[in-house]
């Protein structure tokens, strides 16, 4: 296979990953799946004992929670909504003529009571805020939702549907702080037994316009978020496989979730993009799976 070939055309070649026609949006194959379960297991292995439950999410959420969580505030240029056609037999037959005159249909379409998921935590929070006031030591919850995000790109780590499995920890300060140092530490010996060339630094999200960046400035100064850098599409810009975020008592205050003394919660959670974990694998081991160095299948595969 030619080296000049673009990663993304490689992957399509080899049938791992399959072209939709909308850039940032792919079929998975088999062996893609295969290796993302096998990761999934594997990393479910590091701090299974901490957790106190586990969930797994559809795509979307509601609307007044997404509301609630201020991400239209802050990233607007990523965020999706569920919209449907809500009209009756005229409006009907008004879109059928627009479509067939290659017109734009969707301007009927209204929105619903569902957004996309953009990040795995968030659905859990208003959970939480239901059940009252924490107990003493918290909550440890494991999680995995499809995401979405709209970037396209031709670059296969930056996918606009992509799943994360993350980890949550609602509690003190102290214990969300610990959490998160905890899993620095943990995300590099996963990297170490996958073979995977990685480093941590110190990062910030993409907010959106001119206050965006000083809010991108406050978030590196006060190092809320770190993040795991392989190399996938570019060794000169690498891809954050995994984040590591403090997010202080900012969703707690916003769900209104309690600690047993009635102050708001502090949050932090570690996500892994299981998507470019894969494709970090592929990229830095080959494209066929049973030609993967030994001490990466012992870990995947057992």
């Amino acid at each position: 296979m030619s080296s000049s070939k673009s990663f993304l055309d490689q992957l399509f070649e080899s049938r791992i990953l399959h072209a939709s026609g909308v850039d940032g949006l792919y079929a998975r194959s088999g062996t893609f799946e295969d290796v993302v379960s096998r990761f999934e297991t594997f990393a479910l292995t590091f701090g299974e004992h901490e957790i106190t439950e586990a969930m797994v999410f559809p795509p979307g959420m509601p609307m007044a929670d997404f509301e609630t969580s201020g991400y239209m505030k802050n990233f607007p240029q990523l965020a999706g909504t569920v919209h449907a056609f809500c009209g009756g037999d005229h409006d009907h037959m008004g879109l059928l003529q627009c479509m067939a005159a290659g017109e734009d249909w969707t301007k009927g379409q209204e929105a619903t009571q569902v957004a996309l998921i953009p990040a795995a935590c968030y659905p859990l929070y208003p959970i939480l805020a239901r059940r009252g006031a924490l107990p003493e030591n918290g909550a440890y919850v494991a999680l995995q939702s499809y995401c979405f995000r709209h970037e396209p790109s031709k670059d296969p780590a930056r996918m606009q549907m992509f799943r994360q499995r993350e980890y949550v920890r609602v509690g003190t300060e102290d214990q969300a702080m610990a959490f998160r140092e905890t899993w620095k530490e943990r995300g590099q010996e996963m990297m170490k037994r996958l073979c995977l060339p990685h480093e941590v630094d110190i990062a910030n999200d993409p907010f959106f316009g001119r206050g965006g960046r000083m809010m991108g400035a406050s978030q590196r100064e006060q190092a809320l978020k770190f993040e795991m850098l392989v190399p996938i599409n570019s060794v000169e810009s690498p891809t954050a496989c995994m984040s590591f975020n403090y997010h202080m008592d900012n969703f707690g205050k916003a769900w209104d979730i309690k600690l047993q003394d009635g102050s708001p919660a502090h949050t932090a959670c570690v996500g892994f993009g299981l998507e470019r974990i894969t494709l970090a694998l592929f990229r830095h081991h080959g494209l066929d799976v049973a030609a993967w160095p030994e001490d990466v299948r012992k870990a995947l595969w057992g």
